[in-house]
């Protein structure tokens, strides 16, 4: 399989690392273009990839899918991606959809730093009465987000609830920081029916993330303490690997 990639952060170096297979590099300035001394081919636009790029993995954020991913699809090929938030905007949906048709492609949506989405998809099916999406952190990591315009996060001596509402305000109001809150979305109630709670905790060191979800199946609650890539602290090790667990699916006979 050859396998492409959007960006050179943290998440695509471990995926680059993990999987000692990418063919091709879509950068977003110059330089560098062409091969480097580790062997990738860098380009700056999708029509200069090679023919024989198999899938594209999107690991550079929201503004990176929505540049690339129409032109992604529309060639043909499939494109895999961990900012599931992105999908909160419909226009670049139903675009990212529609090259998707036109192009014969998929667009796969990697679970990021969030587990349990399959319990949470297959709920779906026989009807979701409430799903709820709480994202705990540390006050440091909510800046540069509006949490900062409801709360002095440098001085922040207890936990406080910054946002309350559907997961499409928070991953429209949280681009950086709601990609979870979308990705359970997506799986289950969809973004105007799954509720958000966003809070800043001086107590905690490791971002947590808690879903909790009944409906006609009975109910459950998922906890998961996030650590991030040595590299990066603002990167979820959990999202890098739901990547190369996709690639991983995508390539093996049996799939669970």
């Amino acid at each position: 399989m050859k396998i492409g990639i959007i960006g050179e952060g943290a998440i695509a170096r471990y995926v680059c690392t993990s999987l000692n297979a990418t063919h091709a590099v879509l950068v977003r300035s110059e330089p560098p273009v062409g091969k480097d001394n580790d062997g990738l081919l860098r380009v700056l636009h999708v029509n200069e990839l090679p023919g024989d790029v198999d899938v594209m993995i999107d690991c550079a954020g929201h503004a990176a899918l929505a540049e690339h991913g129409p032109a992604i699809l529309e060639r043909g090929i499939d494109l895999v991606t961990v900012s599931l938030g992105a999908l909160a905007d419909t226009d670049l949906y139903s675009r990212l959809n529609s090259a998707a048709e036109r192009g014969g492609a998929r667009l796969r949506l990697a679970s990021g730093s969030i587990g349990a989405l399959d319990c949470l998809r297959a709920a779906q099916v026989g009807g979701l009465s409430e799903v709820t999406y709480t994202g705990r952190k540390p006050p440091q990591s909510w800046k540069g987000s509006p949490a900062e315009d409801r709360l002095d996060l440098d001085t922040l001596d207890q936990a406080a609830t910054h946002f309350e509402g559907s997961a499409r305000q928070a991953a429209t109001l949280y681009p950086k920081n709601a990609n979870v809150a979308a990705a359970v979305a997506l799986a289950g109630a969809g973004f105007e029916a799954t509720k958000v709670r966003l809070i800043a905790d001086p107590g905690v060191a490791a971002n947590i993330h808690e879903v909790k979800a009944s409906g006609a199946f009975g109910s459950f609650t998922f906890h998961i303490e996030g650590r991030a890539l040595p590299d990066n602290p603002r990167s979820s090790a959990l999202a890098a690997m739901s990547v190369v667990a996709a690639i991983e699916r995508q390539q093996s006979a049996i799939v669970i």
